[in-house]
């Protein structure tokens, strides 16, 4: 089995850095987060449901909420306590579904 990298949590001026990657989300204290609209409901639980099979594979997991039409996505590396690869990826992988 392959021995996992690291993961480092980024100072600010890194994630600053990488926002330009992921120009629609927004930095937070240490997570980025966007917010989505759909028509409906329906509309939200298909996006989710599809996060939710890239989150699986990439073995990185948002925050989700969703409230009828809309879904707030807010991504952290919640072992290291901030911002990682990890979160930055996943984020584009995101942008990539719509």
């Amino acid at each position: 089995m392959a021995k996992q990298k690291k993961l480092e949590r980024m100072s600010k001026a890194q994630a600053t850095e990488l926002m330009a990657s992921v120009p629609d989300w927004t930095l937070e204290d240490d997570a980025i987060s966007q917010n989505y609209k759909f028509k409906d409901f329906r509309g939200s639980l298909a996006f989710v449901e599809r996060v939710a099979d890239i989150a699986e594979e990439q073995d990185h997991h948002p925050d989700i909420g969703i409230s009828y039409n809309q879904v707030r996505l807010v991504l952290s590396t919640h072992k290291v306590g901030g911002l990682t690869e990890k979160d930055f990826a996943l984020a584009s992988a995101i942008d990539r579904l719509l």
